[in-house]
């Protein structure tokens, strides 16, 4: 098939540049044993994949900074329920393969990636599921390929109408200052260093810091870096993980991104690197809306609730996705929306998938 070349299922990885290899350790394989993983080359770059199930396709899609690992509790209800379930590690992240140029990280190519993951999957349309960035990807490839995707969800981010995806810089730095973590995001080799330096303290107080769990997110904000401090220095190491985040867990994420070195981190900040490229990408598809069924979740308690416009934003969905399902909130839950309410995410997507397959999901 054009532009995607599957590689064999041999249960070793790229680790981009290095030419080295990493095989899916034996404790991911006790955890998940019927998740499957492999690479397949996607738009030019070697993307991996975990999977289990048959049936109708259901892409679901990471964000920041996570890997496929993000969704492991929904492999196993969605699989049972008769679908196809298949996690990427996105382009630039995890396992998969990081382009060594900033600029190739923009939501077209990412968009592209989807539109030839499913391709090389043999399947002529899947429901596309995204969380954080994952959602803005989601949304994205659901208004320029409505061919391909029959059914799409966002967790956190909620769609917009192009060209403006996401607030540029510009906009940001007016409504929150320099020290919005975006923007301190956009400065090469700086938050790359600094989210390198130590893995499983990132993940460690990045997840709790996110999280319904913090109790400083009783009121959620926006994540600001203070001058001349780093991200992490506003998300304290907890005294203890809450309940649905695990040492094991943390290992897992470290396990992923182990292959990229002092460059784990790159890949995925470039995304935001690409911000106000995007709306300029994205500007010939100004008035695009989803016109299939869709779905949105986000907890109270995550940090995307309050950022400047998003209540607007959410009181006008029908605007954007006239086919909507429904607009889900869910009590006491962060942003990490899959792992903090496992649970209610399978069964929304569930009840989602089962409305789509009767055609009643709007």
């Amino acid at each position: 098939m054009s532009g995607a070349t599957p590689v064999p299922d041999t249960g070793v990885y790229s680790r981009a540049d290095r030419g080295e290899h990493q095989r899916v350790t034996t404790e991911e394989t006790a955890a998940n044993p019927s998740v499957t993983h492999r690479s397949v080359e996607v738009n030019g770059v070697r993307l991996h994949l975990a999977e289990q199930g048959e049936g109708p396709l259901v892409l679901l899609l990471h964000g920041f900074p996570e890997s496929w690992y993000s969704w492991r509790h929904q492999f196993g209800p969605l699989a049972a329920a008769g679908y196809r379930v298949v996690a990427p590690d996105q382009r630039g992240y995890a396992r998969s393969e990081q382009p060594g140029h900033a600029d190739a990280y923009t939501l077209l190519h990412l968009a592209g990636d989807v539109t030839e993951l499913i391709a090389a999957l043999g399947g002529r349309q899947a429901v596309v599921v995204g969380h954080d960035w994952g959602a803005p990807v989601a949304w994205t490839t659901a208004m320029l390929r409505p061919d391909l995707v029959r059914g799409v969800v966002g967790l956190s981010v909620p769609p917009t109408l192009p060209p403006a995806v996401m607030a540029p810089p510009a906009v940001t730095r007016a409504h929150y200052g320099d020290g919005y973590y975006q923007n301190y995001f956009q400065e090469p080799g700086v938050a790359d260093a600094e989210l390198a330096r130590d893995p499983a303290t990132t993940f460690r107080r990045v997840l709790f810091g996110g999280s319904g769990d913090n109790p400083a997110n009783s009121r959620p904000r926006p994540w600001i870096v203070a001058e001349g401090q780093g991200l992490l220095d506003g998300m304290p190491d907890p005294e203890r993980l809450p309940a649905w985040l695990t040492d094991r867990d943390i290992e897992a994420f470290v396990d992923d991104y182990a292959g990229h070195g002092d460059r784990a981190f790159t890949g995925p900040l470039n995304w935001y690197r690409n911000i106000a490229r995007n709306q300029e990408l994205l500007t010939p598809f100004n008035g695009r809306r989803i016109e299939m069924p869709a779905l949105y979740m986000v907890g109270d308690r995550d940090m995307v609730t309050s950022l400047a416009g998003v209540a607007e934003l959410r009181a006008g969905l029908r605007r954007i996705a006239p086919l909507l399902h429904d607009d889900v909130t869910l009590p006491g839950c962060g942003h990490w929306t899959q792992q903090e309410r496992p649970e209610e995410v399978s069964s929304a997507l569930l009840d989602f998938l089962e409305r789509l397959e009767k055609g009643t999901a709007a």
